[in-house]
């Protein structure tokens, strides 16, 4: 079964992003699941057990994040597109993050 997770590292103090709101949906916007980055900055399970294959969308809210700390941030969300390829494998999406920029990438 696919399996799908995401965690965040604020970069800018090196430390795990906890608190940040994270919305699964697909391309098209049909919401799917909705959680919340644990103390480790984790979401180990976003959405069903199994995912279909096609195109899938995660917005991570990290507008309120950054206010919590009273940081400016020029990215209030960050939607990142992706593919599943297969129902058989575990997909996971990492967000490096800090207040002006960002990078993400296919993690383990």
């Amino acid at each position: 079964m696919s399996h799908l997770s995401a965690h965040i590292l604020d970069t800018r103090w090196g430390v795990p992003a906890a608190g940040v709101e994270l919305t699964l949906s697909t391309a098209s916007g049909e919401h799917i699941a909705s959680a919340t980055t644990d103390a480790d900055g984790r979401v180990r399970d976003l959405g069903p057990q199994t995912l279909d294959t096609g195109d899938y969308r995660i917005t991570f809210e990290t507008g309120d994040y950054f206010a919590a700390s009273d940081q400016a941030t020029f990215f209030p969300r960050i939607t990142v597109d992706f593919t599943i390829g297969s129902t058989q494998e575990h997909y996971h999406v990492p967000l490096l993050l800090s207040p002006f920029a960002f990078s993400t990438y296919r993690g383990s």
